[in-house]
């Protein structure tokens, strides 16, 4: 009898080991179904449905010149124009042109295969923050846009949003020094990523002390340098212009946003600059009212950060690694959120930019107070009107008024108490 009972314990310990147990979880088995589902979606994709040429070609124009030794920025181009991208863009196309020999069918499968990586981090992330319901998974793969954007397109907004969400997924374990070097890297792709940089910022200052945040962004600037240098050396001043120029105007005619706005005002220096301090203002409110809410508003927050960088210089040996541990939700929330705002305050969204922000769309609806219905009916819209092809006034108007809906959605909710009580961050690499 006893070693029966032995028997059906031990039998009983590996039918509760971690794999097993953690199929039991109807997020971790929904998540991994769809990716399944995905998979097989994306594959018919490929191969029956015909690629769109956009910018592919102007993609390996600008690869050829580096390729062929070009460090001028100004004499990178391709179809579409001068090469407006970071030095990051370059290196990962030149090893897409390697693989592929520059052919748009075996680039397509890669792409594929990357749409498949970046939907498993996104998966990861929800299953991990725990907010989103299982069945609202689905939602992260029902975009034909967003299918259209990483397969048919093969734009390097996807490469950079796949880094981003894998330096998020990096934040969820803490691990901020190799989730800002992620991060970085996402930057030299594409420059959208530094929407996500204020909240990011904020969330450094949470989770370590002012020694960490400081390697931190050290690391992530290490890694610009490194990417940039030969065209540092060589053109530091066409470089830095081209890649990292924050004052491009888009052509009226493909924006998905503003469309309604009349092109002269569209393109005036008035226009960008009232979006610019708009932006200034709601990430600046958020900030205050919503992610610092717990430690007293955001300018509270930031004294008691100088004092401790002043009692850390000299108190040092005191005041080492006492940083808090941040939580997951919090993480999530806050860099959604602000890439989200950043979002309503663009000039100009082009039909790739909706990888900018879609895969956040699920997660932030589910932070509003909005009931079920109401959140089906906004992402539905969003979707819609980002499938409207040529957008026109009326669907332009539309997505800016459900983008304004969310964020007042987002602007109601209670902030999350942002800590994990009682737990200390002892690592000084994190």
């Amino acid at each position: 009898m006893a070693v029966n009972s032995a028997t059906k314990k031990k039998s009983s310990e590996r039918s509760d080991a971690p794999i097993p147990k953690l199929f039991k979880n109807p997020k971790v088995a929904a998540a991994f179904a769809l990716f399944c589902i995905d998979a097989i979606l994306v594959a018919f994709i490929i191969a029956y449905v015909p690629y769109t040429k956009i910018d592919w070609d102007a993609y390996m124009s600008q690869v050829s010149g580096f390729l062929g030794g070009e460090r001028d920025y100004n004499n990178l181009k391709g179809d579409t124009g001068p090469l407006v991208y970071p030095a990051g863009f370059l290196y990962v196309y030149s090893a897409i042109e390697y693989i592929t020999g520059g052919e748009v069918y075996p680039a397509q499968i890669l792409f594929g295969i990357l749409y498949m990586i970046n939907l498993g981090i996104v998966l990861f992330i929800y299953v991990k923050t725990n907010l989103v319901p299982w069945w609202a998974l689905s939602l992260l793969c029902l975009s034909k846009r967003i299918h259209s954007i990483f397969v048919l397109r093969l734009f390097n907004d996807c490469v950079a949003m796949t880094l981003l969400h894998a330096a998020v997924a990096s934040f969820l374990f803490q691990n901020w020094h190799l989730g800002l070097i992620i991060f970085s890297g996402a930057v030299s792709i594409k420059m959208n990523i530094l929407l996500y940089a204020p909240s990011l910022l904020l969330l450094m200052l949470k989770a370590m002390d002012i020694s960490g945040v400081i390697t931190a962004l050290a690391g992530a600037a290490l890694v610009q340098i490194l990417l940039g240098l030969p065209f540092l050396v060589a053109h530091p001043i066409a470089y830095l212009s081209r890649a990292f120029n924050l004052g491009r105007v888009f052509i009226h005619f493909w924006s998905v946003n503003f469309k309604f706005i009349p092109e002269p005002v569209f393109v005036s220096k008035e226009f960008a600059i009232s979006l610019l301090i708009l932006h200034l203002v709601l990430l600046t409110a958020f900030a205050h009212y919503r992610w610092c809410k717990h430690e007293g508003g955001l300018l509270n927050f930031l004294r008691s950060r100088v004092v401790s960088m002043k009692l850390a210089i000299f108190f040092p040996t005191s005041t080492r690694s006492s940083s808090k541990i941040l939580k997951e939700e919090h993480i999530v929330t806050t860099m959604f959120a602000s890439n989200f705002v950043g979002i309503i305050c663009a000039r100009s969204l082009h039909y790739q930019f909706y990888s900018w922000y879609f895969y956040s769309m699920p997660y932030l609806l589910w932070r509003t107070h909005f009931s079920t219905l109401q959140r089906l009916i906004l992402f539905i819209g969003v979707e819609l009107c980002w499938n409207v092809y040529p957008s026109n006034i009326y669907s332009s108007a539309l997505l800016l008024f459900l983008h304004l809906v969310i964020l007042w959605g987002l602007w109601r909710a209670i902030p999350e108490y942002p800590y994990l009580e009682g737990k200390l961050s002892t690592k000084k690499d994190k």
